[in-house]
């Protein structure tokens, strides 16, 4: 992409209404705009980001056995009706009517309709474990929206649920999982702790939270010397190890994953039986697993930046590598970075070409902003002597290469990055 003719709308100030770190550089790198209260547009710089990311989800899901499918967003209201839990969630239900009366609800999590699903299609043990996924868009009202993309009325989640003849069948997919999510969340560049939790509305015999350190964070992390972790909904009542007798150390956190064992709750409340061996009709065991897909983005802003912006995790970064032309104007640094761009594009690599007629401070503070981890500068000496110059975002310390040996030396570091796969 040639940045002169790319959509990619920086600003030079920070917008007063942002107050997490995450918040401000999306707005300023031009990833997302406001439209309303706790909704946001995605830019195309920010939807290529979403999209590495949803690109990881699905390689590790797909990677347990687990298959996609698409639910629907508008919920018959009966259905949360016959689970209880249009009460228990109804300050963050959207209710809205159809024509002819009916009452639906928009979809803020979706147990109750992949449990109506499956009811008679899942029907004998021989079926059985299936785990089942998508990434949809969810609704809740929520009160307070804040921290942008944190925290909003509209966000994009990774729903898997699966389904079992017994919970020590359950308690193997949920240890399949738990591990899937170490793998998504140490490829998106997440540091994040594993916390036992509080089921919660979700409900079931129990849970576990990814919680990622963060100052912005909303969620407290309770951690021990000894390796131990706990969310503070769940530990608020043991201020002291329970292992190791030790005091907890408090971390504002994120909450980017959890996982639920729900047994029979869902199964139980529709009717959503199979039969066993012994020709018994039996509720079926279920588990489900979820990931804030929006909150990876402002999370791992929060955990990889600096005074000047972004720091992106090389698999989530939106292009692999930034080819900056410092004088436009010079023929042979032009020639070079038109030459650098076809070769690195044609060689598969995705390359932000940094061509527009600005000075190499604004072209400079922008690709700090932008936060892309590799970084070829084209200098008029350099250009001349047909060398380049290679940097890392994260060091900015300068490495003089012949451009002949460039793409060699870029694909190396592609290529043992550990969240390259």
């Amino acid at each position: 992409m040639r940045w002169s003719r790319a959509f990619l709308p920086t600003l030079r100030d920070t917008p007063k209404e942002a107050e997490a770190v995450s918040h401000q550089l999306m707005l300023r790198a031009g990833l997302i705009r406001q439209l309303g209260s706790g909704a946001y547009s995605y830019l195309p710089l920010g939807l290529r980001v979403l999209s590495r990311v949803i690109a990881i989800i699905r390689e590790e899901m797909n990677r347990t056995g687990a298959q996609e499918c698409l639910l629907p967003a508008i919920h018959p209201l009966e259905l949360w009706r016959s689970t209880g839990r249009d009460a228990v969630m109804r300050e963050v239900l959207f209710h809205i009517t159809d024509r002819q009366g009916r009452e639906l609800v928009l979809g803020p999590t979706h147990e109750e309709v992949i449990t109506d699903l499956v009811k008679g299609l899942l029907v004998s043990y021989k079926q059985l474990p299936v785990i089942l996924y998508q990434i949809q868009t969810k609704f809740r009202d929520e009160p307070r929206p804040r921290s942008g993309v944190l925290r909003t009325k509209e966000f994009l989640m990774k729903d898997a649920y699966s389904f079992h003849r017994s919970t020590e069948d359950l308690a193997r997919t949920y240890e399949q999982m738990r591990q899937a999510y170490v793998a998504i969340f140490d490829r998106c560049g997440l540091s994040t702790l594993q916390c036992e939790a509080d089921p919660g509305a979700m409900g079931g015999s129990g849970s576990m939270e990814f919680l990622a350190p963060a100052v912005c964070g909303e969620d407290v992390a309770l951690t021990c010397a000894c390796g131990d972790a706990a969310s503070g909904g769940a530990a608020t009542s043991a201020p002291t190890c329970p292992r190791c007798r030790t005091p907890l150390t408090s971390h504002p956190a994120i909450e980017v994953g959890h996982i639920f064992q729900l047994g029979a709750k869902y199964s139980e409340a529709l009717s959503a039986c199979f039969q066993d061996e012994r020709g018994t009709s039996t509720p079926l065991v279920m588990g489900c697993y979820g990931i804030g897909v929006n909150r990876i983005l402002a999370t791992a802003i929060e955990q990889h930046h600096d005074e000047h912006g972004i720091i992106w995790p090389p698999a989530l970064s939106p292009w692999d590598v930034l080819v900056a032309v410092l004088e436009m104007s010079d023929a042979a640094s032009r020639e070079q970075g038109d030459r650098l761009y076809d070769r690195l594009t044609s060689q598969g690599m995705s390359v932000l070409y940094d061509d527009r007629e600005l000075g190499a401070g604004p072209k400079f503070y922008d690709a700090d902003l932008l936060g892309i981890p590799l970084r070829v500068i084209v200098g008029k000496r350099n250009a001349h002597a047909g060398q380049v110059e290679l940097n890392l975002r994260n060091t900015k310390q300068p490495e003089v290469l012949q451009e002949a040996d460039l793409a060699q030396q870029l694909q190396k570091f592609l290529d043992k990055t550990p969240t390259m796969r």
